[in-house]
């Protein structure tokens, strides 16, 4: 059994509320899970803050028996110092505009 680490949505359209859980990875995204290991609201309240909750020691846990972080748990995690940060993905072809690349050739 494959364990992940990723976010269960709740809340209302357009305001999402996201649970951090530790499911099986072959589980629905709102199914069965085994732990609740934090809490992630995106929407900011009115000092500008987004509000996350970690449980650390479930997560350290869970990744010490081998789960896998989705790409935003990674994310989350590597701002908060417990997963190392994951690699930005950067292109410097992209960041040029296209009509001076077809100039380049």
């Amino acid at each position: 059994m494959v364990v992940r680490l990723r976010l269960q949505r709740f809340g209302r359209t357009h305001s999402p509320f996201y649970r951090m859980v530790a499911a099986n990875n072959e589980a629905p995204r709102d199914g069965k899970f085994l732990d609740i290991v934090g809490t992630y609201n995106p929407i900011a309240n009115r000092d500008g803050v987004k509000e996350i909750r970690l449980k650390t020691d479930r997560l350290k846990y869970w990744l010490s028996v081998g789960a896998q972080p989705s790409d935003r748990v990674s994310w989350i995690l590597g701002k908060f110092g417990i997963l190392p940060p994951p690699p930005k993905k950067f292109s410097p072809q992209k960041m040029v505009p296209k009509s001076e690349r077809e100039k380049k050739k």
